[in-house]
């Protein structure tokens, strides 16, 4: 984008925001970042948080797949997103030079 707004065929950048997503969860008492396929399935809760780089929700969907979890887990659970988050954002902005 850099390069059509440097030779003009855009008068600006069309990027607005950062977006990424990842996947948490609460696995044998453990909260986990980026759940692979046996984390997932043996979750208690698992969560996918999609988040701009400004720290917006753009969407979270989590599921408690054995009993219930806490108010307090959630926040957690979406701090541990935000975290791991920031890094995908720090590698997105390294490779787009923004």
């Amino acid at each position: 984008m850099n390069a059509l707004v440097a030779a003009g065929t855009l008068k600006a950048s069309p990027l607005r925001q950062l977006v990424a997503a990842t996947s948490v969860g609460l696995v044998g008492g453990a909260m986990l970042l980026d759940l692979c396929y046996e984390e997932d399935s043996q979750a208690e809760v698992d969560m996918n948080v999609v988040m701009t780089a400004d720290g917006g929700l753009i969407e979270t969907q989590a599921a408690a797949e054995k009993g219930s979890f806490s108010r307090a887990q959630l926040n957690e659970l979406v701090d541990l997103a935000e975290v791991g988050l920031k890094e995908i954002f720090a590698a997105q902005r390294a490779v787009l030079g923004v």
